[in-house]
């Protein structure tokens, strides 16, 4: 399997069958290439609008030949309007200030990470992360990658590493303080990055991959409008039999 990009022919590769982490009884297998370091720019634009993730200098997206249940979905910003719950979140808050940061991973950051991986994710594949693999996962790029930093009274209480593509923002992945539930942090960063990507002129806000039915995933479902890939391109998702919760 090969694709052309200017001045590039692209190699996929396939990983072998392993057990899904979202759907019990399914087997996960993903498609994946490297990103080639003098176009890494323009293709992983070109990757990311056909739902492929970035992952270090990967970029990946499902490939399981017996279930398409992963989606990639988007928020177009735009048409955002933001609920009742969403003003809430806002609103608790407002005190929490936003820093930019270069692509560089800090002490400070990994004792943030591994207290949310211990409290949210104490079964998941991120355990065993140590602090190179933070490194790696921050600092190994080749595209437009940032981190933005939330603190309250001087403290870090969440990180999101993003992506700037042409059209949007890719959040990457994201962790918080899971001490201060009552903020809803996770939450507040997406409705912080809808923010930001509609003062800076982006389309959309890119999610990743939602598994409708997996409590790990559900969440993406409470940010409407929203538009999932399926065979006929970027499509609203239909919500009509799912009403949104205030």
């Amino acid at each position: 399997m090969s694709e052309h990009f200017p001045g590039r022919k692209l190699r996929y590769y396939l990983t072998i069958p392993g057990p899904c982490p979202y759907l019990e009884g399914q087997e996960e297998r993903k498609v994946f290439v490297h990103l080639p370091p003098l176009e890494a720019i323009n293709v992983n634009d070109q990757l990311s609008s056909i739902g492929f993730r970035r992952s270090q200098n990967i970029a990946y997206r499902p490939a399981c030949p017996s279930c398409r249940a992963c989606q990639s979905v988007r928020i177009p910003v735009k048409d955002y309007a933001h609920g009742r719950t969403d003003k809430r979140i806002l609103r608790r808050n407002s005190d929490v200030t936003r820093s930019f940061a270069e692509a560089e991973a800090t002490r400070e950051q990994y004792e943030l990470l591994q207290k949310y991986l211990k409290i949210r994710h104490p079964d998941g594949g991120m355990m065993d992360m140590t602090w190179p693999d933070l490194v790696a996962m921050v600092e190994d790029t080749l595209v437009r990658t940032h981190m933005i930093e939330y603190r309250l009274d001087g403290q870090l209480i969440a990180c999101v590493l993003v992506d700037a593509l042409n059209d949007g923002l890719s959040l990457v992945y994201s962790f918080y303080d899971p001490d201060l539930m009552n903020r809803s942090l996770g939450r507040f960063v997406i409705l912080d990055h809808i923010d930001q990507a509609t003062k800076a002129g982006y389309g959309f806000v890119y999610l990743g991959y939602w598994v409708k039915g997996s409590p790990k995933m559900d969440y993406k479902a409470n940010y409407r409008p929203l538009e999932a890939l399926t065979d006929f391109g970027w499509t609203p998702v239909d919500f009509e039999a799912d009403p949104k919760t205030e």
